[in-house]
């Protein structure tokens, strides 16, 4: 059985990390116990209750290069998201610019076709692009790949769990993009493997997160290793104000852009499951994953050991499912992922690290099988569906 693999030793590592981990939400005032199970409740709108953003533009209005066009229009864009359409000018008039969008609205080509843009004139320019997860980082260099065809542009994944010799290698290249994730960064900075004085554009994408408490110092470090003359270009779905300041300290008179009008997208009908024990939220769970409806769902949980276990479970009880948390090596990661991207699988079962950012076509349902810590982390992971105009259902089970 699966428990046998957390047992002696593994265990006792697993009752630690729980210690430490309800030292930090009663010090951080972070825990799910705070939040109201209220707002875990809210029927989808299938009327547009608000005026939706206007679009000025066509993708063919900006001043680009026509090779880019033509891969914009290969990848099947015409018409801009509102992201894209506001945010756009000002990056490529080299302003520094603060995006916030709600998760799926296109805010990645939003900053790569203007860098793009810039690097089809200046060669010798190169950017920065900083997330907080690896598979958020192979999505964005996935989407440069499309963008770029043909431009002799190039790019370096950085990141953990993937091959150092390898990267080495494609450093050699001197790409003009890095897409890395904060600590294998700043490790190959102070070995003197990167030098980053001659990137002079920056993006942290999903910002709250990478100022938030575990990559600040990361982030001070990285930024001040970069030239004091670059453009700085922020984006995320959510910027709470307490992390506002400190995102100004490192860009120079910014223009914010905002075409968020909810919280939520209002596609996503969300509602709560009561349980009263273990063993009842685990029937219940499993109950709703036998529906016929439930035919691409994703299932957060807090921790990667509870994640594990529950993947484990479930398989073991027929279920066709896989897992990404912080144990998995990036090639699982990416294997589980691209499989349910696929449709091969009917569950993923996941920590936050897939709630940033992370594009995956319709999903029918999230379940948060554990509560978030925040209201923000559960923005993110609830965005997972009900994406690209479609409807989606949210469920949250609360004991």
């Amino acid at each position: 059985m699966y428990h046998k693999s957390f047992t002696g030793k593994k265990s006792r590592n697993f009752r630690n990390f729980h210690s430490k981990r309800r030292v930090f939400n009663s010090r951080n005032k972070r825990s799910s116990k705070t939040l109201n199970p209220s707002l875990y409740i809210s029927k989808a709108d299938p009327v547009q209750t608000e005026s939706p953003v206007s679009v000025k533009n066509n993708f063919s209005d900006f001043q680009i290069d026509l090779r880019l066009k033509q891969n914009i229009k290969i990848r099947g864009y015409s018409i801009p998201t509102p992201i894209q359409d506001q945010a756009m000018p000002y990056i490529l008039a080299g302003r520094d610019v603060v995006g916030i969008a709600n998760t799926g609205t296109g805010k990645t080509a939003a900053f790569l076709i203007p860098l793009l843009n810039k690097m089809i004139s200046q060669r010798n320019e190169k950017a920065l692009v900083v997330v907080p997860t690896r598979e958020l980082a192979v999505q964005i260099n996935d989407e440069l790949k499309f963008f770029s065809r043909s431009l002799n542009i190039f790019s370096v994944l950085i990141i953990g769990g993937a091959s150092m010799n390898r990267q080495l290698s494609e450093l050699r290249r001197n790409p003009h993009f890095i897409i890395s994730t904060p600590g294998r960064l700043k490790d190959m900075i102070n070995r003197k493997l990167i030098d980053l004085s001659s990137f002079h554009n920056i993006v942290l994408d999903e910002v709250d997160r990478m100022v938030d408490i575990g990559f600040i110092n990361e982030i001070k470090f990285i930024v001040s290793r970069l030239p004091a003359d670059r453009q700085s270009l922020f984006f995320s779905a959510t910027v709470p104000p307490e992390v506002t300041n400190i995102i100004r300290s490192f860009l120079h008179d910014p223009i914010t852009v905002s075409v968020k009008k909810t919280e939520t997208v209002r596609s996503i009908d969300q509602d709560i499951i009561r349980f009263t024990n273990k063993d009842d939220k685990l029937n219940k769970l499993e109950e709703l994953l036998r529906r016929e409806e439930y035919k691409k769902v994703l299932v957060f949980g807090r921790t990667k050991w509870g994640v594990e276990r529950l993947s484990r479970h479930l398989e073991e009880n027929g279920f066709s499912v896989a897992s990404i948390h912080g144990n998995k090596t990036q090639n699982q990661r990416l294997k589980a992922l691209n499989l349910f991207k696929q449709n091969q699988l009917q569950i993923l079962v996941a920590t936050d690290v897939v709630a940033r950012g992370m594009d995956i076509d319709d999903v029918s349902h999230v379940v948060n099988y554990d509560e978030p810590e925040s209201f923000t982390d559960y923005v993110h992971r609830i965005g997972r569906t009900g994406r690209a105009n479609k409807s989606g259902k949210a469920l949250t089970f609360v004991g």
